[in-house]
């Protein structure tokens, strides 16, 4: 695992708690389905190094 695949697994998250709080706090939609599909990109492209599809 290396550090580019931690820091995409970690935006991802990131992203994904402001998804939760913004949410929360009542957002526009278009925000929050804006820092949904990046953070789902994020995680997906982490994992996709991790297992070595994208070298």
């Amino acid at each position: 695992m290396t550090g580019l695949n931690t820091v995409l697994i970690v935006l991802g998250l990131f992203l994904a708690g402001g998804v939760y709080s913004f949410s929360k706090q009542k957002m526009p939609k278009g925000v929050i389905v804006l820092l949904g599909i990046a953070s789902v990109m994020c995680l997906v492209a982490g994992v996709m190094r991790i297992q070595g599809l994208w070298d």
